[in-house]
């Protein structure tokens, strides 16, 4: 997506950040993970490192602030999981996540296609053993949202998860419920049936067959936003949008499940069926 267009006129220092990001919930200890366009704040006084401070005083005392570090960028010479350096390996995910994984005092978990990167009290142990145990689907890794990863740990730990000046669109975690709906088909079938059953879907994180449980973000996004799930404000000219990681997954995963062909593709719900039909088989 494009994000949101800045007005340079409008300055953002770091009192600015606090303010904005109490009034959408930040706790003292909490987990803030977010996405942004620093252009679309306005002119940012300090510049990205401004944005990090300003996250960490208001979830201080012991706050952590994150965000994707994502190397794989779906070219040829990014495919190689061998080719990825924790420590050297930039971000395509723009200026701010490449300044924060740049940051001294940032920790980076080890992970080639969906790393994050963390500031805070709580960064070792959010990015501490990505996929090592806890395999789900997805397109590109089956640890890339494992059960041992940041991106579960942002659910186990309720995180605030925030987006300034983007939309659900360019949202990550959404791709951990896409893996739980497929997962929750596969435990449909019988237990030695499914590896079979998901070989029938891509891993190569091109267009999937038979259908990747993708979903219309922008009709979730106003679905959350009626049930005060998700909640704005704004940090200079940008809209900054916040919600909890754990009752935003258990939402979405209910809404669509509870109504899958006004969701999901055909090709998903004939390869859904495909798994219901492997237990009567």
């Amino acid at each position: 997506m494009i994000p949101e267009k800045g007005d340079k006129s409008i300055h953002v220092n770091k009192k600015d950040v606090v303010e904005a990001f109490r009034r959408v919930g930040a706790q003292p200890g909490d987990i803030v993970m977010f996405h942004g366009s620093l252009s679309s704040m306005g002119t940012v006084d300090g510049g990205v490192t401004t944005i990090y401070d300003g996250i960490l005083d208001a979830t201080s005392p012991n706050g952590t602030v994150a965000m994707p570090s994502l190397w794989y960028d779906g070219s040829d010479e990014r495919r190689h999981p061998e080719l990825f350096d924790i420590e050297t390996s930039p971000t395509w995910v723009g200026t701010l996540a490449e300044g924060l994984r740049t940051d001294p005092r940032s920790i980076r978990s080890n992970h080639w296609t969906h790393s994050v990167s963390a500031i805070g009290a709580r960064a070792v142990a959010l990015c501490a053993n990505h996929g090592a145990f806890g395999e789900r689907p997805s397109p590109w890794s089956e640890t890339a949202f494992a059960v041992s990863s940041p991106w579960q740990r942002f659910i186990d730990w309720n995180a605030l998860y925030c987006l300034i000046g983007v939309d659900l669109r360019v949202c990550t975690l959404k791709h951990l419920v896409e893996g739980l709906l497929v997962e929750h088909a596969l435990d449909l079938a019988p237990a030695e049936k499914r590896k079979a059953l998901r070989d029938l879907q891509s891993r190569d994180a091109q267009p999937r067959v038979p259908g990747w449980p993708a979903f219309d973000c922008d009709r979730i996004m106003a679905l959350l936003l009626n049930e005060n799930i998700m909640v704005t404000t704004k940090l200079g000219s940008a809209t900054l949008r916040a919600f909890r990681a754990k009752p935003f997954v258990n939402r979405v995963i209910e809404v669509i499940e509870g109504d899958m062909p006004n969701w999901l593709s055909a090709e998903f719900l004939e390869w859904r069926q495909k798994c219901l039909d492997a237990s009567n088989n």
